[in-house]
């Protein structure tokens, strides 16, 4: 999860400006599907990161350390729940101009 900043972006819902959503593109429905596209990677990286490390707790043979290992498996996974939405996180990325796209179909009319 290094790759990804949590730290100006809010944790439950925002009202937003939809002139501010809209000014880099010209247009709100690209603006949305770049912000979607976004919010679709930043949920992949973070499904793979929480199955990495809950990964390292998979274990065939019963023990009596199952139960702490449950504990730090709860904890994980209580740690992700509680993270911004992936949503939440793209929009905040494309606000602050973190987000690198282009559109082929408007460069190819230049």
């Amino acid at each position: 999860m290094s790759t990804l900043n949590f730290s100006n972006t809010p944790v439950s819902t925002v009202v937003r400006d939809l002139r501010k959503i809209d000014a880099p593109t010209n247009n709100i429905y690209e603006s949305l599907a770049i912000v979607s596209k976004r919010a679709n990677q930043i949920a992949a990286q973070m499904k793979e990161d929480l199955h990495n490390k809950l990964q390292e707790f998979s274990n065939d043979s019963d023990t009596l350390e199952e139960i702490f290992e449950n504990r730090e498996q709860i904890e994980i996974s209580s740690y992700y729940e509680r993270l911004p939405k992936p949503t939440n996180i793209a929009m905040e990325e494309f606000l602050n101009d973190k987000i690198y796209f282009r559109n082929p179909a408007k460069d190819s009319h230049k």
